[in-house]
């Protein structure tokens, strides 16, 4: 038996299309929503994230603004920025790219987003919205991992779940998701007994936890749906053959980067699970297709129109 593949590429490609119809729609109502995105000095992987974040702006008819403090400011000169971006009418997304340097608040930053335009989540009132099932603004890659159950039809009431990780990113989110959705949830980390028991419990399980590889067959039921947020570089030979040994699609590419990514899930999973994410390929597409999302939500709750509907064909 081999897992089910599901392919987030794919999907994030139908939630591309149907905001960018949203998007063509409140443009001629002379709504046209904007996204401004803050990235302080020059961290080169945060560089490559915002050009993709642009891009996609582009590409669905986004306004996007890319604000580029220097290395050196403060975390007053920010906090008036933000409160700039606040008041202008225009912008109805503001995505403060982490990390920051070391002498700014992060925390003080992203408190002071209008929970109205924090695209990606993390303001405490959206936190609370989504805890109590009110409308709000939810984060970019939990709300990915939903879409991609949702659209792949995989039954989530009723369903026990566990989520690995437990960060205020994705792992509690994620799981708040999945308890909203009916489903029964555990939620491990770092200090749970026995993990790969409790992960065997699963019907879905949700590895977010950052270490390469570190969900192996023994996490996991057989026929579980297994969604993989982990994003690792692998650069080493022999970590390497541990993941893709006779992987000669893989080996390719690692001879020629010297490096190849891999989730937090071992390959040799597909052969037990039901479903899996790839990496790359699965839950990473969703994270800029669900921010474009979110901002065109933004611009409409802000205005007092409905809330733009994916359509989970």
């Amino acid at each position: 038996m081999s897992a089910l593949i599901l392919d987030g590429t794919r999907i994030a490609q139908q939630i591309r299309s149907e905001v960018a119809a949203e998007v063509k729609t409140m443009s001629e109502a002379g709504m046209r929503p904007g996204l401004a995105v803050v990235l302080v000095g020059h961290n080169p992987a945060s560089e490559i994230y915002v050009r993709g974040k642009v891009k996609a702006c582009e590409e669905v008819g986004i306004y996007s603004e890319k604000i580029t403090p220097p290395e050196t400011a403060s975390t007053a000169q920010l906090l008036a920025l933000i409160e700039d971006l606040n008041r202008r009418d225009e912008i109805d997304g503001i995505l403060v790219q982490l990390p920051l340097p070391r002498q700014v608040d992060s925390k003080k930053i992203l408190l002071a987003v209008d929970p109205a335009k924090d695209v990606d989540g993390f303001h405490p009132m959206n936190v609370g919205f989504l805890s109590t099932q009110r409308p709000g603004l939810v984060p970019c890659t939990p709300a990915g991992v939903m879409e991609i159950l949702k659209r792949s039809k995989i039954p989530i009431a009723g369903q026990e779940a566990v989520v690995v990780g437990r960060s205020d990113i994705v792992g509690k989110p994620a799981a708040m998701l999945l308890i909203n959705a009916n489903a029964t949830v555990t939620v491990c980390h770092s200090k749970t007994h026995d993990l790969p028991a409790v992960c065997r419990r699963a019907d879905i399980l949700v590895a977010a936890i950052g270490r390469a590889g570190m969900i192996t067959r023994d996490f996991v039921k057989p026929g579980a749906v297994v969604v993989d947020v982990g994003m690792n570089s692998v650069t080493n030979a022999s970590e390497f053959q541990r993941f893709f040994a006779g992987n000669a699609k893989r080996e390719e590419t690692f001879r020629k980067k010297g490096s190849t990514l891999i989730g937090d899930v071992h390959p040799e999973v597909a052969e037990v699970a039901g479903a899996l994410t790839p990496v790359p390929g699965g839950v990473g597409p969703l994270t800029i297709a669900m921010l474009m999302y979110n901002t065109v939500k933004a611009g409409k709750m802000r205005r007092g129109s409905g809330v733009p509907e994916l359509s989970r064909t």
